[in-house]
């Protein structure tokens, strides 16, 4: 089927209304985090019950990416996309309102099942659209994430400590809200699936959706262990004051950003498959560095390097799961999302449990092997390439 000049213009609008909703996500997300020393301060808690709060906020969005494999072939991942992104805008301002801790649980849950619910269907519409352009646009999708996280924590800090947490969250909530009035008018509505394939959504049967799964799981373990660890490990294990320590984390996040930029283009030229291999060769060769790495400074390096890698294992992954052959792109999406976030919401507090035993050092050199098996693996994720293709 000819694909015409309005078809492209509409699928180029697309592309940019659901970047604006991956970089509104990610700017929710980051604006969370400064906020919460302030609920540990605000609940009189400490780490550990604030760490089972965190976790709430976890399973609530694993509950809700399943739930959306149901909702998107039914509604489409425009309508989904919509509900989640306008109701997900006022999740913060919902926690930060709260003055109890059996409030907070809920609140955190829901707020969770939010973020969770809107990353499922921006990435559903991301597949769509890199369909109606006929190319990869998931890596510069999740760099616009990069972007929005970073701008969240960079400015929740600051407009913290001037107007304090509830103006925060509500300055949040309020810009938020205007950038996603502005972006669904010009999201990508996708084909409807066909009714035989809708009745497949709630557990598919083909075997690879489920080892890209593992590819996401594993791709993603890694990048948790990096961003809540690594600050941690390199202060106790390898003698860095508090700066040096923090540089890891910027180290990291800056060149993932960048190369999930560089991704695509990447991409386009070498496929999914050949992209995967080598990417997952340099997170592994990272990671493994930095367990080994006597000094801070070598580990920092060690901890970037692994970013370029891991940079573009989760987009490939996600783009095979909505590519997948004879499964609707949101029940392939709802099974990856499930098992790759588990690696980033609820492995790393696993791994703390871990480390107090064996220290950091074997972990990372464990979470390398991971990364191997997604180098052997990496033949599943062919599927992504549908993207290119246009179907």
């Amino acid at each position: 089927m000819a694909v015409t000049i309005d078809d492209r213009a509409t699928a180029r609008r697309g592309r940019w209304a659901v970047a604006a909703m991956f970089c509104t996500n990610g700017f929710i997300v980051g604006s969370w985090a400064p906020q919460i020393p302030l609920l540990m301060t605000r609940l009189d808690i400490r780490e550990a019950t604030m760490g089972l709060l965190i976790l709430g906020f976890g399973l609530g969005a694993l509950i809700a990416m399943p739930s959306c494999g149901l909702l998107i072939p039914r509604f489409g991942s425009r309508k989904v996309l919509t509900a989640f992104a306008l109701t997900c805008t006022l999740g913060l301002l919902l926690v930060v309102a709260t003055s109890s801790v059996w409030l907070a649980v809920p609140a955190l849950v829901i707020f969770g099942a939010l973020v969770g619910g809107m990353d499922v269907a921006m990435n559903t519409n991301a597949v769509a659209v890199e369909r109606k352009l006929g190319k990869a646009i998931m890596s510069a999708s999740h760099g616009f994430w990069s972007l929005g996280g970073f701008a969240g924590g960079g400015l929740g800090g600051l407009t913290i400590q001037r107007f304090g947490a509830l103006p925060h969250a509500a300055f949040v909530a309020g810009l938020t809200l205007i950038v996603v009035i502005v972006a669904i008018r010009f999201l990508l509505s996708e084909d409807q699936p066909a009714a035989e394939t809708r009745t497949k959504t709630r557990f598919p049967r083909q075997p690879a959706v489920y080892i890209v799964g593992l590819i996401a799981l594993f791709g993603m373990i890694p990048e948790g262990a990096v961003l809540d660890w690594a600050a941690i490990y390199l202060r106790e294990e390898r003698g860095a004051d508090i700066a040096t320590a923090g540089f890891a984390f910027a180290a990291f996040c800056a060149t993932m950003a960048t190369m999930r930029f560089l991704g695509d283009i990447v991409r386009n030229r070498f496929g999914a498959v050949q992209t995967l291999r080598v990417s997952s060769l340099i997170a592994a060769v990272g990671i493994f560095v930095a367990g080994l790495s006597p000094t801070p400074w070598l580990a920092i390096a060690a901890f970037a390097f692994a970013g370029f890698g891991l940079a573009n294992i989760i987009p490939i992954a996600f783009s095979a799961a909505g590519n997948q052959p004879g499964i609707s792109s949101a029940a392939g999406m709802s099974v990856v999302t499930t098992l790759g976030y588990s690696g980033i919401l609820v492995a790393p507090s696993f791994i703390g449990f871990i480390a107090q035993s064996t220290g950091f050092a074997p972990i990372y050199l464990g979470l390398s092997a991971l990364l191997v098996f997604v180098f052997f693996a990496a033949r599943f994720a062919a599927a992504a390439d549908g993207a290119r293709s246009g179907h």
